[in-house]
């Protein structure tokens, strides 16, 4: 290609960044210069029939298209496309003036199908920055970095904006391209083909293209393709030569479409291949040509006002002559990112990088996210998905949100049954978290975040079904039929309790129901009951029928009632802290059973099998506390969980723990029943704060303990006390200091120690009435209520 006003040599190559807002500038202007009568460009043949809805109103850059093979959607590539894209620039050039425009890469048939035979990278090679490498080298190198290199530049960012961004074409707008063309035919030369047997293969079905666009078209074809292709299709080769690398290429049957896309995708810390660092602020670059620095560090204090940091007109006008300065100071034509970096640091974050992260994350970076027209083709279940996102407004958004839902709302429960299927299809739009506000059943909240690629998930579950609903369902059967252990059926069928899916739950109960037959190990009886519990309750505010989850939910707790004695013998350390975990986990399904039970039913009889089911289980923990070969810390668990549901008497509990710690206990033992009673999470310490008899049995314990054995369980003790509260450490702590004379009463450790009297303050007691009417919404109390109410205050 020469330096002709018409462009040189015919057909006219147009070598670009992808992704470039100064290749994509230098596109317009060649194109607005030459007028050709058609374009081509590198991307998938397959999109030739997309390309028209590129003109649409409703499509909104940053897009992709992707690519994805029918028999095996998760099979997927992509091509993206920003507004400063010289391919779209191209695109969009063609549309205006009524050029036909084609791509002309290797077809997407072929690109899937070689992704078979080898690992796929993020994104096809077919959008790749070109990343050429000698052919011995197994490395790919960047050319840019080589050329910036070459130039001085320890940054290409940094080259590339100063010799492209930045510069004018000095009336030749043709001039860019011929740089661009002589430097890569350079590298070529050094670096050969660039070590990859796929450019060859690209590079050749182009050169056909381009052939086959010449003879329909005549010489006046123009090419928009990545810089580093340039001179394979200047290269003389013939058609030959071209077929034969063609020959015997694999195929796959694929399906295109256009799909929404983020500058956060587009950025190369995501793994793009053809990746850049700063999308947000190239396309401020390419948006706002005039005063683009003003215009950012405006930006820039606007985000920063939002966050509350206190930013004037007088910050911005300081940065601007900060980083014009130092534009300066390095010999740069115009200050880039990286000045206009260090003068916001200085100006406007007072030389913190704190509030710079956020600038760049927000700013550099950016999460602009992109709009795809409704008549752009889909698979049914995505149309499904993009109808009931609309109808629930829940808008598709590239920046992390919360959601928090009412389920006694209609609206809300729609959304969380939405949620809650897309997870079962492996959609991962929304992440349920934990709720800051409330901890009922009817609360529900969510982190939600739209990825791109959850367009690929869309497509690949659409095997299962045109619309969400039917989807979920057959791959909850499916999964349910796969699972192998009880655990992951239990869990399956509480997912569809909360997705909402009647369908599958018959299929799941069955499968659920034979597994749990044949399952002997305790353990996994115990991982699968609480999530039938759970389930129990989700069917109360949703709704749903939960009899037959009941009825499994029961046999699975009598089951383990009869295994866990035997297998809670002759534990190691390991085992025995994990038979604990599931000591806990089964007290509190058996509590919410039971109330479950009860609830639904609603009459004496039901309360009585609830009352029933959990006298049983306080049967089991009796055995466990008092049998030798049960390991310590589930002999203390028991002992605890006894104690707090009233079972047990204080004085027993007390007993209990002089035998666990008596001489002739090995103090490992004795460690771990401590760590068993008064550890987990179950408010041991404010229980010995409270009863000093068990602390005093801790302490003297504690105090008897051999030296040599002392180091052996101190890690255990310093794990079990270490979880208290800082003011029940420190209470405690004062309890001890005071020693044991003066711990055998309330009021000899009320004397001193806060929150503690020697004798009860009623006027104190009486002043928590009001609250207590307010907590419990008793405005009108009857004279015996109150006096329930002061007994309770007191």
């Amino acid at each position: 290609m020469g330096g002709g006003g018409d462009g040189g040599e015919r057909p006219l190559l147009l070598g670009v960044r992808h992704h470039g807002p100064g290749s994509a500038r230098a596109v317009r202007a060649a194109l607005d210069a030459a007028r050709p009568r058609a374009v081509l460009i590198e991307g998938p043949p397959e999109a030739d029939a997309l390309i028209p809805l590129a003109g649409d109103e409703e499509m909104r850059p940053p897009v992709a298209l992707l690519a994805h093979a029918v028999d095996e959607p998760g099979r997927s590539a992509f091509w993206p496309l920003a507004e400063f894209s010289p391919e779209w620039v191209a695109i969009r050039w063609s549309l205006e003036h009524g050029v036909p425009a084609r791509f002309i890469d290797l077809p997407a048939t072929h690109t899937l199908a070689w992704d078979k035979e080898e690992p796929a990278a993020e994104e096809p090679a077919a959008a790749e920055e070109p990343l050429p490498q000698p052919v011995d080298e197994a490395v790919r190198v960047d050319p840019l970095a080589v050329l910036a290199e070459a130039a001085g530049y320890d940054d290409p960012e940094r080259w590339w904006e100063d010799v492209v961004e930045h510069r004018g074409t000095g009336g030749d707008v043709f001039a860019p391209f011929t740089v661009l063309e002589e430097a890569m035919g350079a590298l070529r030369e050094v670096y050969g083909t660039g070590g990859h047997e796929r450019d060859l293969v690209r590079e050749a079905y182009m050169r056909l293209q381009v052939r086959a666009a010449q003879r329909e078209f005549g010489d006046d074809v123009a090419v928009v393709c990545g810089a580093w292709h340039v001179p394979a299709l200047r290269r003389k080769v013939t058609v030959a030569a071209d077929r034969a690398l063609l020959k015997g290429l694999p195929k796959v049957k694929t399906d295109m479409t256009w799909v929404p896309w983020t500058h956060r995708r587009l950025a190369r810390a995501s793994g793009y291949g053809a990746g850049i660092d700063s999308p947000g602020w190239y396309g401020h670059l390419f948006g706002v040509p005039d005063r683009p620095v003003e215009r950012w560090l405006t930006k820039v204090a606007g985000l920063l006002r939002e966050e509350d940091r206190i930013v004037s007109s007088a910050h911005v006008i300081e940065a601007v002559r900060l980083a014009e300065t130092l534009a300066v100071m390095r010999g740069r034509p115009l200050p880039g990112l990286t000045e206009t970096t260090d003068a916001v640091r200085a100006v406007m974050c007072e030389g913190s990088d704190v509030p710079l992260a956020l600038v760049h994350d927000r700013l550099v970076v950016g999460d602009v996210l992109g709009e795809v027209p409704e008549s752009a083709p889909a698979v049914p279940l995505q149309r499904d998905l993009t109808r009931l996102q609309r109808r629930l407004r829940l808008k598709p958004e590239p920046l992390e949100r919360e959601l928090d839902l009412d389920l006694r709302k209609e609206t809300d429960a729609e959304r969380s049954r939405l949620l809650h299927r897309l997870r079962l299809l492996r959609v991962a739009w929304g992440e349920p978290v934990a709720s800051r506000g409330s901890t009922g059943t009817f609360r529900e909240t969510w982190r939600l975040r739209w990825e791109p690629e959850l367009s690929v998930r869309v497509a690949e579950a659409g095997v299962w079904g045109t619309t969400v609903l039917a989807a979920a369902t057959a791959k909850a059967e499916a999964d349910a039929v796969a699972a192998q252990a009880l655990a992951e059926v239990t869990a399956l069928a509480e997912r569809c309790l909360l997705a909402e899916l009647p369908g599958a739950l018959p299929v799941v109960m069955r499968v659920l129901a034979d597994r749990a037959a044949l399952d002997t190990d305790v353990g996994h009886l115990a991982q699968a009951l609480p999530a039938l519990v759970r389930s129990l309750r989700y069917g109360d505010v949703r709704g749903t029928d939960t009899e037959a989850l009941a009825g499994v939910a029961t046999g699975l707790a009598e089951r383990v009632f009869v295994g866990l004695p035997p297998a809670c013998a002759a534990l190691d350390t390991e085992a025995a802290e994990e038979m604990r975990r599931h000591v806990d986990a089964v007290h509190g399904a058996v509590g919410l059973l039971g109330e479950g039970t009860a609830a639904r039913q609603g009459d004496e009889g039901a309360r009585q099998g609830g009352t029933g089911i959990g006298e049983r289980w306080h049967s089991v923990l009796r055995v466990l506390s008092g049998r030798d070969t049960v390991p310590g810390v589930i002999r203390g668990r028991a002992v605890r969980l006894l104690l707090d549901d009233g079972t047990l008497a204080q004085d027993e509990a007390a007993r209990l723990m002089g035998l666990a710690l008596s001489p002739g206990t090995a103090p490992g033992d004795a460690a771990a029943w401590i760590e068993g009673f008064v550890g987990g999470g179950f408010g041991g310490g404010m229980l010995l704060v409270h009863d000093e008899r068990l602390l005093g049995l801790v302490d003297a314990w504690l105090t008897g303990v051999p030296a040599e054995a002392f180091t052996d369980v101190l890690p255990l003790l310093r794990r079990t006390f270490s979880a208290y509260e800082p003011g029940v450490r420190r209470t405690l702590g004062e309890l001890v200091r005071r020693g044991p004379g003066a711990r055998g009463s309330a009021a000899a450790v009320g004397s001193g120690t806060p929150g503690y009297a020697i004798d009860l303050d009623t006027e104190r007691a009486d002043a928590v009435l009001p609250v207590l009417r307010l907590l419990l919404g008793l405005d009108d109390l009857a004279d015996g209520d109150t006096n329930d109410l002061v007994g309770m205050a007191r």
